[in-house]
């Protein structure tokens, strides 16, 4: 960007690193409104800080055979390894979105960088399940604290909408690539390093934001945040985090008593923490964000953008590996394309925004996804067939979902009152976050449930049936047990019902994308209202 773009004055600039008072949540502008060359480079210092937040939560999906070698977890404490992070940071995001209001924005950013690279080397030197499940907790808390806080500071940082929207277009490009890019860098690491490696990355990049983030991203809080309400915190907790673990569990294992358990605590504390919030003179969230039309549509397109993309990255490493044979490295490179029409969608919003209306190009690119989705009815269960529209698919979905998470990200924060961004930027992260898991679970659901229905277990002894339709993996490994004859019946028999749920799981994607671009639509022109 530009080096001659004017300076900004007031506390907002003038920051000094280390002990300067938060500023107010209200930038002071300068004759230009625009951004400094200290903030493009405060900027990046936060992309990077997002991007490593969310490779974190699907790097270790390649490290599940190292870790149980070297660990020996069981099953149960090998589910929480992988998804307690998940857990907790969903859980928190309100949260330490709302704290970062109150105490300031860059502090709760410094202080999570601190925690999460602490988490990170703890967790790569872990001798034992218990130590790596609770660096994995420290790690979701730390990472609670870094999410809303990075998208925050952009909403405080660029105060010129033009600029905002490119700088959110870099953030999204961080948030939409970084959870495809797990894979690769996990596999990539696998190959040369031991699996602690794929914690130890976080490393650098954390001590990076320690040393710059004070010097070049500027302080910004609530100016009157009012009492921060502990009891709405523990109940927001309490119903992301069951509710977060029935959907991945449902995903993991079909339905179960203690996943509805889960599921009703978690809609019991939702309706109590909503009750509070209309009751309280200092919300943790303010619902009252709701009533504008462009900001609800903005949350639905960012919740169901996220959940096409986290139900492909499922399924498809699967189809890679599983079906065609391909070995994680791979598939993690037959993932680029869609990695990087992701990151290219979010770097490209800026550009269509300025050619179209924002609301349009949002609900194009919801349609350019469900196409890309609706390609994957042409995936074959034979291991020769042709990677070529798995690759198309996933790019067009990637292109899509690149877009509309940052044009849905843009409009979240920009519809907000300024000294509300933390709020706001949680909320995003929140549906973001829910996305995920519910991308896993719904359309994971869906192909488990064609897979067991489909599978031949004719010629699978009675000892190996479970094993067998427990899941894709199981099958194959089963398989490998077998008699020769017996082995090719039920891997066909596996590869053939798998890619059937694939099939549905693309047709309900293609539909919910095409049901959303619409309603998103419809929902962002009811009622023109200015941004605040």
């Amino acid at each position: 960007m530009p080096s001659h773009l004017p300076a900004r004055s007031g506390p907002g600039s003038a920051a000094a690193p280390g002990n300067n008072p938060p500023t107010s949540g209200t930038p002071a502008p300068d004759s230009a409104g625009r951004a400094t060359l200290r903030d493009w480079a405060g900027l990046g210092v936060l992309a990077l800080a997002l991007l490593l937040v969310s490779v974190d939560a699907t790097v270790l999906d390649l490290a599940v055979p190292a870790i149980s070698s070297d660990l020996a977890p069981t099953t149960p404490q090998l589910l929480w390894i992988i998804d307690v992070y998940s857990f907790v940071l969903a859980g928190l995001l309100i949260t330490m979105g709302t704290l970062g209001d109150r105490i300031g924005r860059r502090r709760l950013l410094l202080i999570g960088a601190a925690a999460f690279g602490l988490a990170s080397a703890v967790a790569a030197f872990a001798v034992n399940p218990e130590m790596l499940i609770a660096a994995r907790v420290l790690q979701g808390l730390a990472g609670a604290t870094l999410m809303p806080s990075t998208l925050g500071l952009i909403r405080s940082m660029f105060t010129d909408a033009r600029q905002r929207t490119i700088a959110i277009s870099v953030w999204g490009a961080m948030a939409g690539s970084g959870a495809a890019m797990g894979p690769l860098l996990g596999g990539w690491l696998l190959e040369h390093f031991w699996w602690g490696s794929v914690f130890l990355v976080n490393l650098p990049v954390m001590a990076l934001l320690l040393v710059l983030g004070p010097f070049l991203v500027p302080e910004s809080r609530d100016p009157n945040p009012g009492r921060f309400d502990l009891a709405s915190a523990a109940l927001s907790m309490l119903a992301l985090i069951p509710i977060v673990y029935a959907v991945k569990e449902f995903a993991a294992h079909g339905p179960s008593l203690n996943q509805l358990v889960a599921a009703g605590i978690g809609v019991l504390a939702g309706v109590l923490f909503v009750r509070r919030q209309g009751s309280l003179a200092a919300p943790l969230i303010d619902l009252t964000l709701f009533r504008i039309p462009p900001f609800r549509a903005a949350v639905l397109a960012n919740l169901l953008s996220i959940f096409a993309l986290a139900g492909v990255l499922f399924f498809g490493s699967q189809y890679l590996q599983l079906v065609l044979g391909r070995a994680p490295l791979q598939a993690g490179l037959l993932l680029i394309p869609g990695t990087v029409g992701s990151m290219a969608g979010s770097l490209g919003a800026a550009w269509l925004v300025q050619r179209w209306r924002p609301v349009s190009v949002l609900a194009g690119s919801l349609v350019t996804a469900a196409v890309g989705a609706s390609l994957f009815w042409l995936l074959r269960a034979d291991p020769s067939a042709s990677v070529l529209p798995f690759m198309v698919g996933f790019l067009l979905i990637g292109l899509g979902v690149g877009v509309a998470l940052t044009l849905s990200s843009d409009m979240i924060v920009s519809t907000a009152p300024v000294e509300r961004a933390g709020n706001a930027a949680a909320i995003s992260e929140t549906a973001l976050e829910t996305g995920v898991a519910l991308g896993v679970a719904v359309l994971g659901s869906g192909v488990m449930a064609a897979f067991r229905h489909g599978l031949d277990e004719s010629t699978v002894p009675a000892a190996h049936t479970g094993a067998a339709r427990e899941s894709l993996g199981g099958a194959v490994e089963t398989a490998r047990g077998l008699p020769a004859a017996e082995a090719t019946s039920l891997l066909n028999s596996a590869h053939t019902a798998f890619v059937d749920g694939i099939h549905l799981a693309a047709t309900g994607t293609t539909l919910i994308l095409l049901v959303t671009a619409v309603v998103t639509y419809r929902a962002a022109t009811s009622k023109k209202r200015p941004a605040q």
